[in-house]
C-alpha cells in the first residue's frame, strides 16, 4: 500500500457559504466549480479550486446558530497554504491590504526555523497561513 502523500480536498464549516465563497474567491483567487444542497439534510457544499487542483469545500450545515471559530476546541487549528518565497509572502500582504483583511506582517515560525508565515482569518475566524519554507 502506498502511504498518503497528497491532500484531495479540504473541508471547511462556515455559517453562510454566500457570504464565505465570494471571498475565498476574491481573497485566495479560488475558482466556484459547483453547489450541492441536500434537500433532506438542508446541508449545502460549495466545491472552489485552486489552480494547481487542490479543492476547498465550503459546507453550511443547516444550524447556524453556532459560535465563532475557535482554535482551542478540537478539531481544526489552522489552514497553512504554502508559497515558494518570502518574496511571494511580501506580494500576500499587499493583496491581503489591497483586499482589507487584517493580517500578521511576515514573520520567522517559532515552530520552524528559517520560515516565515503571514496569518490572517477568514469571515467565520477561521486562521488561515501563507508560508514560505526555509531555503533548501
Amino acid at each position: 500500500m502506498t502511504p498518503v502523500r497528497i491532500v484531495h480536498h479540504l473541508a471547511l464549516t462556515v455559517t453562510d457559504v454566500d457570504r464565505s465563497v465570494p471571498w475565498y474567491v476574491r481573497v485566495l483567487e479560488l475558482e466556484e466549480f459547483t453547489r450541492r444542497e441536500d434537500e433532506e439534510t438542508g446541508i449545502r457544499k460549495v466545491f472552489l479550486r485552486a489552480p494547481g487542483g487542490f479543492t476547498l469545500v465550503l459546507v453550511q450545515h443547516p444550524d447556524t446558530e453556532r459560535p465563532g471559530f475557535d482554535e482551542r476546541h478540537t478539531g481544526l487549528d489552522h489552514v497553512a497554504f504554502k508559497v515558494e518565497s518570502p518574496a511571494e509572502l511580501r506580494q500576500w500582504e499587499q493583496r491581503l491590504a489591497d483586499y482589507g483583511v487584517t493580517f500578521t506582517p511576515a514573520k520567522p515560525s517559532r515552530s520552524m526555523p528559517g520560515s516565515k508565515v503571514v496569518v490572517f482569518r477568514d469571515p467565520d475566524g477561521i486562521q488561515l497561513e501563507v508560508w514560505a519554507d526555509a531555503a533548501s
